[in-house]
């Protein structure tokens, strides 16, 4: 029998051959009929269902919908990943698969901006518009793929039933085809300049995206594919949360992490839709066209639209690195978490002002009385993420913390968030933001907050979680030299961006002034060392999940339910469903026991 990712290579390009033929059939092209727009739209749907139809969805979904037996999931080993699964845990590891492939593809882009900015007459892109490409698919990868699947995509997946002593997540067959709309997405992206350049960035602006060619259709539909398969996540990880708890998990018993996921899958609930819209708006406007986004039209009405999601996204990567530190902390002090309620309430409140902020974006595009509200919103909001940032120093404070290497990955991202956070407010401010706007001042800050806070926090998760997935252990030496790596290289990079912009310096420009080389130069520099050093974090893990060391099971002896079971954890996670008693960050003398197990599960799958 053919492989699954063949067969749906295969169905995926019948898929296509068949509905762009029917397209340019009912509505002939004078031009080639690959890169005509309905063509290629129509196509590109074909194949996404043939994808998803071959990876299993017809056998494991349509089948069984039509009354025929399910014929089970029968791959063992290494193969059970390269097809459609209902196990949460394959799940996880898939998304971390394709997470991790998507963040390299991303930061290989990043090399290439920075390797043409080595020069101030452009060291690589002979046209502004291949340059403007490349930043487009790195800021279209990292924002819709990694930010929104490295943390819970991957280890929400893997992790919240574990967490909350659930044997799998509520939907597993929805959450097993999400996962493969990844793949397709990501490709749609990267290859979608070989049907023309789109020059918007990954913001894909509107009036601009008009004069764009084909490839603007796929930049649509790559970001269509990438915010379903987070949806689909969101839907199943809150419905989960909510059904699936075991006996004695309340909510002021439910772990930290378990809270951050849930808080941004809310998020995601609520503003993933908005933004799916306005991508379908963005496409049909541009294959009938019925001036929407044009002069003929609201001009300003794509960023108004963009923006209103663009802010909450910021959030959907934060919170869960925020849940993370207050995961971690107290595991690795051996102390509880300080102010509890007040951490699981400042997550909260970041998820309900986040959707009041995003105007301060278009700060150059309003009026002075309008700007006040959202400036004030913008300021408003470090108040909750200040309990979640405050409680973490609480736990910090007078502890005697292991400086493992989660300890210190977490550290890191705490100090580039402050980072972030501390430039923020003076983009918050309107007349800096009018000064700072459009440099790479704003590049530095949203790197500070995106990646030193979010990218860092996922490494500190994935360290800390790699002996329950993997049943080994990493060398404390090799993870604390490439922390160290990339958070020295990181620094050296990014506060370089804010030195830039303060001289001046415009994104998304391929060519600038003669006086701002040497910075730059010195920043690509700083940027090839950092990319080098991601990837020998890479490299590390690797090696520690197929080759490390054992792991006893619970290696840091932590209390929460998903170190209760074996390490890897069985098939069905529980013999006999857990019992929580009492709190898992509840750490001294005397600290009871949250977890009652009536049998232990023994058997790794």
């Amino acid at each position: 029998m053919m492989p699954p990712v063949l067969r749906a290579l295969l169905w995926a390009a019948i898929g296509f051959i068949a509905l762009n033929a029917i397209s340019n059939w009912v509505d002939p092209s004078p031009n080639s009929p690959y890169i005509s727009q309905v063509g290629a739209v129509a196509g590109w749907f074909g194949a996404l269902l043939g994808w998803l139809l071959g990876i299993g969805g017809y056998e494991h979904v349509i089948l069984p919908m039509l009354g025929h037996p399910d014929p089970g999931f029968r791959q063992q080993g290494w193969r059970k990943y390269f097809q459609l699964s209902d196990d949460h845990k394959v799940i996880g590891i898939q998304y971390l698969t394709v997470a991790t492939g998507t963040f390299l593809i991303a930061g290989l882009a990043a090399m290439l901006m920075r390797y043409q900015l080595m020069s101030y007459r452009g060291a690589l892109f002979e046209f502004p518009e291949n340059y403007l490409n490349t930043v487009g698919i790195h800021g279209t990868l990292m924002m819709f793929a990694v930010a929104n699947i490295g943390l819970i995509g991957a280890l929400g997946n893997y992790m919240v039933p574990l967490m909350i002593g659930s044997k799998g997540t509520m939907f597993p067959k929805a959450s097993g085809l999400s996962v493969w709309l990844v793949p397709l997405g990501v490709l749609t992206v990267v290859f979608s300049p070989l049907l023309g350049n789109w020059t918007t960035g990954w913001r894909g602006y509107d009036p601009l995206a008009a004069s764009d060619g084909v490839g603007m259709l796929y930049y649509y539909l790559g970001v269509f594919a990438l915010t379903t398969s987070s949806l689909i996540v969101a839907i199943n990880l809150t419905t989960t949360i909510l059904f699936r708890r075991t006996q004695g998990l309340t909510w002021n018993r439910l772990p930290m992490f378990v809270w951050g996921v849930l808080t941004v899958s809310l998020l995601n609930i609520i503003w993933l839709p908005e933004i799916q819209a306005t991508f379908i708006l963005g496409l049909v406007d541009k294959i009938v066209p019925w001036n929407m986004f044009n002069a003929l039209g609201q001009p300003l009405g794509w960023a108004e639209f963009f923006w209103l999601f663009g802010h909450p996204e910021v959030y959907i990567v934060v919170v869960p690195a925020l849940a993370t530190w207050n995961e971690i902390l107290p595991v690795m002090t051996r102390k509880s978490l300080f102010a509890r309620p007040i951490a699981v309430l400042g997550l909260v409140f970041v998820m309900l002002l986040s959707g009041m902020v995003w105007a301060h974006h278009m700060f150059t595009n309003m009026r002075f009385s309008e700007m006040l509200p959202f400036s004030f919103f913008t300021e408003m909001i470090s108040i909750p993420t200040g309990f979640a940032y405050l409680a973490a120093i609480g736990t910090l404070w007078n502890s005697r913390l292991r400086i493992t290497t989660p300890a210190l990955l977490v550290l890191m991202s705490m100090f580039n968030f402050l980072i972030g956070g501390l430039t923020g407010l003076f983009l918050a401010d309107v007349p800096a933001n009018l000064q700072l706007h459009n440099t790479f001042f704003v590049v530095g800050h949203f790197h500070f907050t995106i990646i030193g806070g979010m990218i860092f926090s996922w490494m500190a998760a994935m360290y800390y979680w790699l002996p329950k997935i993997s049943g080994r252990m990493y060398s404390e030496f090799w993870g604390k030299l490439g922390a160290i790596w990339v958070f020295v290289f990181f620094n050296l990079t990014f506060l370089n961006f804010f030195v830039l912009g303060l001289h001046g310096m415009n994104r998304w420009v391929s060519v600038y002034p003669e006086y701002l080389q040497s910075e730059n130069f010195w920043t690509s520099i700083f940027a090839f060392f950092l990319g080098a050093g991601f990837g020998v974090n890479v490299i590390h893990i690797i090696w520690a999940w197929v080759k490390g060391p054992k792991s006893v099971e619970n290696p840091w002896q932590a209390k929460t339910l998903e170190w209760q079971t074996s390490s890897p954890p069985p098939k069905h996670n529980f013999d006999e469903e857990p019992v929580v008693v009492a709190g898992f960050y509840n750490y001294g003398e005397g600290s009871p026991n949250p977890v009652t197990l009536p049998r232990r599960a023994s058997t790794p799958s």
